[in-house]
Parts: C-alpha cells; structure tokens; sequence
C-alpha cells in the first residue's frame, strides 16, 4: 500500500503542512498570520495545559510538556490546516482514574497503546468509521465528563483541607459534604474573582483571551492582598524550566491486557474529539481535513507527548477556533504556538509558581460548562425516545459508573437500536390471487403467493420474515420471493430463504425468486445457496417466475 499516493480515488495520505504550502504558497505575509495566531493561541493554551493537568491528578509541567510536544507534532504532521493539538477536557477523568489506580507509569504505558492504536486506524484508513459513532452517543459522554470536571474543580474552588478527592461521582460528593467546614473564604473569594473575570470578558471583550484574565487578575489580586492561597508554587513547588528525559514504563503482558479497555477509551476519544474539531474548523473556513492522516498524527502525538513527561492530547476544539480567529494561515501557526509554550517554560516557568490553584479550578468551571452543551441535550430530549435513552444511559454510566464502560454500552446500544430501525424500514409484503396490483397480462394463478422485500434481507429482518410465513395456516403450492427493492443480503436472510426452501420442499411446495439482482444472486452463489434452491428455480423477472408458476399448479 503506497501511503503516500491517491489509491481507488482516496486522498493521498500526506500532513496539511505540505498540502497547504504546496497548494498555497508560503511568504512573508502568510507568516506574519501565523506568527499572530500562534503566539495568540499559545497565550490561550498556557493556564488551559496547566489547569487540564492539575485536574488529572498530574503536575501542572505535564500538560505544558503536552502541549508543546503533541501540539507540534498534530501540528506539523496532521490532516487538518488549522488544527491545534493539546490537553482537553475529554480526557481529564479517564487520566485521574488511571493516575489513581496505576500511577503515572501506567498512564504512559495506557497512552502508548492508545497511540499505537490511533496510528492503526489512520494507516487502515478507519477515520470515515468513527464519524459513525452515534451523536446521542457523544453529547452523552460529553455531558457526563462536563459534570465529572466540574466535581474535580471543588476542592480547588472552595479550598477545601482534604486528602485526595476520590475518583467515583458519588464518594467525590460525599467526601465534600464530609469536609464542607474546612472552606476557605480567601480561596473562594480568589476563585469568584477569576470566574467573574472570564465571564465579564467573554461577554464584553470575546475576542481578548478570558481565561489568561481571569488568572492573572487572580494571581495579582492574591499577591497585593497578601491571601494565603494555594498556588502552583506551594502545592507542586514550581515548574521545572527544562523538559523532561524520555520516559520508559513497564511493558508486560498483564499490565497490557489490564490497561487495554483504557487505552482504547482514549484512543476513541482523541479520534472522536479530533476529527469532531477538524470538522468544525472546516466548516469555518471552508477547507476539507484529511481524516485519515489527523488520526496518524493524532497517534504520533500521543506517543511522542508521554515520552517527554506528557498525558494524552488530542484536536481542542476551543483553541483550533481561536487560531482561525486569530487569522492563522496554515499549520505553521500551530507549530508556533508549541513555541511559545516551549519559551515559557524555558525563560519563565517561577512566574508560573504564583498562580493560585483557584483561578485554575474557575477556568476549568466554565470549560465544564461548555463541554456539557447544556442547550444541546436539553433539546435532544425531545428526539426519538431510542435517542434519548442511548443518551441519557450514556451520561448516567459515565457520571456514576466509569467512561470506559458508558462509551463501549453507548456504542453498543446506538448499534443496536439502529439494527431495530433498519429492520423496520424493511418492508414484506405478500400478493395473491384476490389482492393482485396487476390486471393483465400477468394475473396471479390460484394457489399462488408472491412475497415482496423492500428494504436490505439481513439478520434484522430475517427473523420477522420467518415469522410471517409460520403463521400462514394452509401454505400456498408456490411461493413467489421479489428482490427487485432488496440493494443486499446477508448471511442470515440467505439462510433464511434456505429455511422456507425446506419447508416448502417438506409441505410439498415450491419457493421461486425473481428479480434477484447481480449483487444478490452473487452472495446466493458464494455460499452455494442458488443450489440447495435450484438454479432453474431463479428468475431475472417476475413474469418468467409467474409463467414458471402456472406451469406448477397448471393454469
């Protein structure tokens, strides 16, 4: 497979950093756009990669190093032109679970299976495959992790004296109420005040970054003031103003096999919120992502992020949007904004000491609010009730039971109940002599009924097939199955038709089919069933199947 040419009309497999200059060009002026752009973007990203760590239960350095080493690589080698690659909320419970049960060393073996397995399914060219995944589905989880950070947030917000938070919804809860006397009216006051802060100014100033406001007001507030908060200083001790050695875990079997469920919860989500956020940047622009080759880098990025100290990165929707506001030209704009970050934690990582945690937990208040797409949720409870129970389960799931298990019984659920659909869209209806739509020349024989299958002939609708002629009291001499509305058949509705075949055969009737089409008769001879029928009992029209009959019943 050449990787790197169109094959059967797919996009050639090659980073929008090559496709965007080569199409477009590259001067002065183009870089000037993503100079403005990535240093803006880069500004943004800062207390987010802090924040996003910190709520996952790592070192706030580790969602910098994330930032700077996956933003780069989604950057420079991805699908999309204007993607920007980091920490996302997507992944914040999944990462605290797995710091808090296996440490950070399993976080980097569970990241690197999950690289492994992005890079998979972009080199299979798998990315049409997760676009399919439910939107029930989706804004379920989403909503459920909306609610999860947000939990995450109360101890930092309130300033509670509290050991570490537990990871399950309903002990997190508990385990505040238990300590709802320890509040810290310094650290709320703090928290308000950033909250208040990026309120104000996405309200009035959208296009100023609200939450680097709201921490530095936060952080000035806190220092003039002489406030006893918790700071990144005083909990972590600063951040490191160099990136880390290369990172080795433990790799064996077991741990493997134990790690797996997780690593293929994060692999789907960096797809889903990946692909998801190049869509809505090509919706903004106008431009078109290459699916395939975002989930390849998507795969590096992940690999290459927890060998320099990081956690998992994905497409971050908020900051993509930010970089085609900001006027980005191209990916150059994203590889800038590593930069940035890269210069932050080279020259000025001890400015970072002074941040209160309280300004990071309000940033990741109104993140938790966006995530949730309250509007959206409320309004997709109007939808089917398959819809709605699909999504309402998958939000309970990841709300009290755990993400890996809400995305694999959504996706399972979703599958299913669209397999219910597809089977009632397919339609059987019979015809006989008294209820015959046809006049002449061809008129149904006595003894004769003609079935009719609209609709794909799978496992769905085998079943429902069945059924139907079981009930038939007197079974009719022939029996006439249409195809001519069926665009494919299964295994199991070819077994089905070999089902009625002998009982047909067993009552002394006889089963005809006509208008079977090519890719029909095709599967019929593959599994050699155009046989066990009779190839003389196959028919390209309906009328060669009724002038068959009456020869049969002799009329």
């Amino acid at each position: 497979m050449n990787l790197f040419s169109s094959r059967n009309g797919t996009r050639p497999f090659l980073p929008a950093s090559f496709t965007t200059i080569t199409r477009h060009g590259y001067g002065f002026g183009p870089f000037m756009r993503d100079l403005m752009a990535g240093l803006t973007v880069g500004v943004v990203a800062l207390p987010l990669a802090m924040a996003f760590a910190i709520a996952s239960g790592a070192p706030p350095e580790r969602g910098l190093f994330t930032a700077i080493v996956a933003g780069f690589i989604i950057s420079a080698l991805g699908g999309s032109r204007f993607q920007i690659g980091g920490p996302t909320g997507a992944f914040v419970v999944i990462i605290y679970s797995i710091i808090f049960e296996h440490g950070y060393d399993g976080l980097v073996l569970t990241t690197l299976m999950a690289g492994v397995l992005l890079l998979i399914f972009g080199l299979f060219r798998f990315g049409a495959l997760i676009k399919y995944i439910p939107y029930p589905v989706t804004t379920g989880f989403t909503a459920g992790i909306a609610v999860l950070i947000f939990s995450l947030q109360m101890k930092d917000f309130f300033g509670l004296s509290m050991a570490d938070v537990p990871p399950q919804f309903t002990e997190k809860w508990a385990a505040y109420l238990h300590h709802v006397s320890t509040v810290d009216p310094a650290t709320v006051v703090i928290a308000v005040l950033a909250l208040a802060a990026i309120l104000l100014v996405r309200r009035y100033k959208p296009r100023i970054p609200g939450p680097v406001i709201g921490v530095l007001l936060a952080a000035l507030a806190a220092w003039m003031f002489g406030l006893d908060v918790e700071t990144i200083g005083s909990r972590f001790g600063g951040i490191p103003s160099s990136l880390p050695d290369v990172v080795l875990p433990e790799i064996t079997f077991e741990r493997i096999r134990e790690l797996m469920p997780e690593a293929l919860t994060i692999a789907l989500l960096a797809g889903i919120e990946s692909l998801l956020s190049c869509v809505v940047a090509d919706g903004m622009t106008g431009e078109s992502h290459n699916s395939n080759v975002e989930l390849s880098a998507q795969g590096l990025a992940n690999i290459g992020s927890v060998f320099c100290g990081g956690i998992p990165a994905t497409g971050a929707i908020a900051r993509t949007v930010t970089n085609i506001r900001a006027g980005a030209f191209s990916p150059v704009a994203g590889v800038i904004h590593a930069a940035v970050l890269l210069v932050f934690v080279l020259l000025l990582a001890d400015l970072a000491s002074y941040i209160p945690l309280a300004s990071l937990a309000a940033v990741l208040v109104v993140v938790s609010w966006d995530m949730s797409e309250a509007r959206k949720f409320l309004r997709l409870m109007r939808a089917p009730k398959s819809d709605v129970a699909v999504m309402c389960l998958t939000f309970g799931i990841t709300v009290l039971v755990d993400l890996t298990v809400a995305v694999f019984v959504g996706v399972v659920l979703a599958a299913l109940l669209f397999m219910r659909r597809m089977s009632e869209v397919t339609r059987i209806d019979s015809t006989d002599e008294e209820s015959c739509p046809w006049t002449s020349p061809q008129p149904i024989p006595a003894g004769v009924q003609i079935y009719e299958i609209d609709g794909p002939f799978f496992f769905g609708v085998a079943d429902r097939f069945q059924s139907i002629l079981t009930a038939l009291q007197e079974p009719p001499k022939v029996f006439i199955i249409r195809f001519h509305q069926v665009p494919f058949v299964d295994s199991t509705g070819i077994n089905a038709l070999e089902s009625v075949q002998q009982r047909c055969a067993a009552q002394g009737g006889t089963l005809l089919l006509a208008d079977v089409a090519p890719s029909a008769r095709a599967m019929m001879e593959r599994l050699d069933t155009d046989k066990r029928i009779g190839t003389n009992r196959i028919f390209p029209t309906l009328d060669d199947a009724l002038e068959e009959a009456r020869r049969i019943v002799g009329n």
